[in-house]
């Protein structure tokens, strides 16, 4: 029944659509911890993975190139193989075929699958992280902290410290960088970090993302706008602050190159292959002599022995390291980007580091315990639902505050006030506040009415207005009118009022 390729490509199309509206389902649950988020993501990539390689197989069957579907297809229409048709024979060749099947199976039932494909809602699926990733929280980078530490690379540092150096390969002399020992270091970090992000960000592309990383990276090494990396500066003779530490392009003068000190001088010296031997005079205007000229154009009495003839018979392999340095920058253009992107679990790792430092084993024991604990207990906090049939408002602990309480403010009576559009007031003391609040302020001030004692109480729109108009009736009977309020007095002490005072003396008579 189920070996015909239609009814598996029916099938196959089922199983895809019931594996969507699972990731939908599973998508809308929140998760309450770290873990259970994990988990989530993880069922969701799986089942991802499986709607792509069911829609792989689905692809084949309906290019269809050894005509095995479109054979089947005529068969149904009645087609021999001879090219006749007999839609009759077909039909009752495969009603045949059916009763031979349900006589052979006469206990075959329909399978709901809807069950098990619940089930994997619930699974939880097998992810590695080692005890010191406390399950994706932070980064187990000792395996190459050590590696750091004891190579030629590398500086004697603790490992709080690395975690802020480590995203950094641009301190890093370039010189170094092409040895065969930087590359496996940056080849492993890069691997454990793709490996970590892969299983706490299941659902990140990847591939995308490096894909971007190397166009931009393409573009900016054509230009020669790598950092590190974009001039030849070791090849025309200009001293790389990278490479050397010193930037030759702050000094005006051998006095104040002087000043660095003789170790420093002896390994910019040492970078650029000169001779580190001499008073440290000797050393400043021998590396002096770099700032303006190139290596190449230097006397070969400045050049330790060996450095000068490798420069010579160095064309051979002039392209493989060029090829060396492309790749040793494509690495790091990669681990910055994943550094970026694990930037918080990269601080969080650095907190932990540096908080473990102040306590003892037990200590941290004792806190691991607490923690898996405190989210336990939030997860089974969560997932109890809360028992409130009365519909009481939610107090600040997130559950309905007493019944008492309700009823002593009122909680139960509803106001409206047109004036806000129609919002709900519930008690009486939210009600009255309301008359202070931005909501019915900004509806006065749209009215264009002033928001003032007078209109409290006041939540219809007509009655607001009514009232505006009496208050500026009764203003216009109070008004100040200076023609018949404001007083005069003449020579003689008489009183009048400004009409009077007016008239009179525009008569003559004042």
């Amino acid at each position: 029944m189920s070996s015909t390729l239609l009814e598996l490509t029916r099938s196959a199309h089922e199983e895809v659509e019931r594996l969507e509206r699972l990731v939908v389902k599973d998508l809308q649950n929140d998760p309450t911890s770290n873990k259970d988020r994990l988990f989530q993501s993880h069922r969701v990539r799986n089942m991802i993975d499986q709607i792509s390689s069911t829609t792989h197989k689905l692809v084949e069957i309906y290019e269809d190139n050894d005509s095995a579907r479109k054979d089947e297809i005529a068969a149904l229409g009645g087609q021999t193989a001879t090219g006749t048709t007999n839609v009759f024979s077909a039909f009752y060749d495969r009603l045949k075929e059916i009763r031979e099947y349900h006589r052979r199976h006469p206990a075959a039932r329909v399978v709901d699958t809807t069950d098990e494909y619940e089930q994997l809602l619930k699974e939880e699926p097998p992810i590695e992280f080692s005890g010191e990733e406390a399950f994706g929280r932070y980064l187990d980078l000792h395996e190459l902290f050590n590696k750091y530490i004891n190579s030629k690379f590398g500086e004697p540092i603790d490992y709080s410290a690395y975690l802020e150096v480590f995203s950094q390969p641009q301190k890093i002399p370039r010189k170094l960088k092409l040895t065969r020992q930087y590359m496996e270091y940056l080849g492993k970090l890069l691997e454990y970090l793709i490996y970590f992000f892969e299983r706490t960000e299941p659902l990140q592309d990847l591939d995308r993302i490096f894909s971007k990383v190397v166009t931009e990276f393409e573009e900016d090494w054509a230009s020669g706008m790598v950092q590190g990396w974009g001039d030849e500066a070791q090849d025309n003779g200009h001293v790389p602050s990278q490479n050397t530490g010193i930037d030759l392009d702050y000094y005006s003068n051998v006095e104040e190159l002087i000043e660095v000190g003789p170790e420093k001088l002896k390994e910019a010296l040492a970078a650029l292959g000169l001779k580190t031997g001499g008073t440290v005079q000797q050393r400043a205007e021998r590396l002096f002599l770099t700032k303006n000229t190139p290596l190449d154009k230097l006397d070969k009495k400045h050049f330790a022995k060996g450095s000068r003839g490798s420069q010579q018979n160095g064309g051979v392999a002039a392209p493989q390291q060029t090829d060396n340095s492309k790749e040793v920058a494509l690495m790091e253009a990669k681990l910055e980007k994943l550094c970026d992107l694990l930037q918080e679990t990269i601080v969080r790792t650095k907190e932990n580091v540096e908080k473990k430092q102040a306590l003892t084993y037990e200590e941290m024991e004792a806190e691991r315990e607490e923690e898996e604990e405190q989210a336990d207990s939030e997860s089974d906090d969560e997932e109890q639902q809360i028992y409130n049939p009365l519909k009481l408002p939610m107090g600040w602990d997130g559950k309905p505050i007493p019944y008492w309480l309700y009823k002593l403010h009122g909680l139960g009576q509803e106001f409206k006030c047109e004036i806000c559009g129609n919002h709900s007031y519930w008690g009486r003391r939210a009600y009255e506040r309301h008359f202070k609040e931005w909501r019915h302020q900004h509806g006065m001030r749209c009215l264009g009415i002033p928001n003032t004692k007078n209109f409290n109480e006041i939540t219809s729109i007509e009655e607001a207005k009514q009232l505006w108009e009496r208050i500026q009736e009764r203003q216009g009977v109070n008004k100040w009118r200076p023609d018949l309020e404001e007083e005069y007095e003449d020579r003689e002490g008489n009183i009048y009022n400004k009409k009077t005072y007016t008239d009179l003396q525009r008569q003559g008579l004042i």
